[in-house]
């Protein structure tokens, strides 16, 4: 592993179950998550994925990569664009920077609308076990 080093990408379908799995699964209630009529009363298209949700994506992605001996140290997002039902988010990842078995990994999440999530991810692999 080396700085620059680009992850493949990870194609997630969005789709309505797995919004509101994700929202029910981090108990975050609101309704925008869960309930299409009212997120259209209050401006939007439809529900949309909630950060919590985003975050475990970005995690999954990241040790999916490195592996089961990965350990996150630290996920530093930022939301930008809804992912809504139907759309398709697309997540990239490049190491930025080493130090010793310590990488940080900056991941962009785009779907058809725009940038859905930035930031980076410290993550830690065991001795020897790096990609």
């Amino acid at each position: 592993m080396k700085v620059g080093d680009v992850l493949p990408p990870l194609e997630i379908d969005i789709t309505r179950t797995l919004i509101v799995a994700g929202a029910i699964a981090s108990r975050d209630y609101q309704d925008v998550h869960h309930d299409a009529e009212l997120a259209r009363q209050k401006g939007s298209p439809d529900i949309f994925m909630n950060i919590l949700t985003t975050n475990g994506l970005v995690g999954r992605y990241v040790t999916d990569h490195f592996g089961p001996g990965a350990v996150l140290r630290g996920v530093a997002i930022r939301l930008g664009a809804p992912n809504y039902p139907g759309d398709t988010m697309v997540l990239t990842g490049s190491v930025e920077e080493l130090a010793g078995d310590t990488a940080t990994v900056r991941i962009v999440g785009a779907n058809a609308i725009g940038r859905h999530v930035t930031g980076t991810v410290t993550v830690t692999l065991p001795s020897g076990e790096a990609p």
